[in-house]
């Protein structure tokens, strides 16, 4: 995750704290329920990750065990892995049953859609691409979240109505969460307003994606009564800031449910995957606490993370 990455030395300089809710939270958001508990979902991007052998998968797991083990830890997956290629049906069902039959809790794959949809097609004439992505995901069954469609930075707003074009087209099902990466989609009101105001209209989600150099993501616009955040930390080096973050987050989201949110799914990232466990694990703990969960913990092993 090389995304809005900035140097070690340029994190204390940078105001983490969380914007006020944005325009469009206060719409969707505005059904009072003190006793509600959301559904949350916690995860990272992939599993087949070496480096976590030893730290939360046993020593000497194979790579072909990776996922049978990843969700003992996890309920969910920002499934990455569909990006580079639409994921064949039998691949989606050999996921699928691993995850069934490992799974502690319901696990949850959220897959992104391909990068010949949202980058090499930028949405256009990829209706083909995109019938082929969803007959593959549904493959998921009831093991499927929401699909996640990450747009490029050069994706600005000339290509709203190519974008409102492709949203409408999209079935009701699944939930589709459209993350924006061009300033232009922030730094205009008039854009900004425009463009979450058509997200709820089509009942899609945006993505907040919360990452050190690039804060106008983090728009805090909700745009239907779920959430999909990615937070991308900045390493062991700066553990102490990442947790305070984390714990911004809890509060946010406690606040958030009280007010009719029904489902967050919340992602992890760190430059450095190694540690991305690390950061998952205070991340549970925070929000069981300030949300009144009970997600299990995830158990670590004895590292130099301690």
């Amino acid at each position: 995750m090389e995304f809005g990455k900035v140097n070690s030395d340029q994190v204390k300089d940078i105001d983490f704290t969380l914007p006020e809710d944005g325009r469009q939270t206060s719409k969707v958001l505005n059904d009072a329920q003190s006793d509600h508990k959301a559904e949350v979902f916690i995860g990272c991007a992939k599993w087949g990750r070496k480096e976590w052998v030893g730290l939360i998968y046993p020593p000497k797991t194979k790579e072909a065990d990776f996922l049978d083990e990843y969700v003992k830890h996890f309920n969910a997956i920002e499934l990455n892995a569909a990006y580079y290629q639409i994921p064949s049906i039998e691949s989606v069902r050999k996921w699928r049953k691993k995850a069934s039959d490992n799974a502690p809790v319901d696990f949850l794959f959220c897959p992104k859609f391909p990068k010949i949809i949202s980058h090499d097609q930028r949405l256009t004439g990829s209706e083909q691409a995109t019938s082929e992505y969803l007959k593959a995901v549904a493959e998921f069954g009831d093991t499927l979240g929401a699909c996640f469609l990450q747009l490029s930075e050069s994706f600005g707003v000339k290509n709203l109505p190519v974008l409102s074009d492709y949203l409408k087209f999209l079935p009701a099902n699944p939930k589709v969460f459209v993350e924006l990466r061009h300033a232009q989609w922030f730094a205009d009101p008039v854009v900004r307003q425009h463009v979450f105001e058509l997200f709820t209209a089509t009942k899609k989600g945006a993505v907040i994606t919360d990452v050190s150099g690039r804060r106008d993501l983090v728009h805090m616009e909700v745009t239907i009564p779920e959430v999909f955040i990615r937070f991308i930390g900045n390493g062991i080096a700066h553990k102490k800031s990442d947790f305070a973050r984390i714990e911004q987050w809890g509060e946010r989201l406690r606040l958030w449910q009280k007010k009719g949110l029904q489902k967050i799914y919340f992602f992890l990232h760190q430059h450095d995957e190694l540690d991305t466990p690390v950061l998952a694990a205070h991340t549970i703990k925070v929000f069981n606490e300030q949300l009144g969960l009970n997600i299990p913990a995830i158990s670590l092993q004895p590292t130099l993370f301690d």
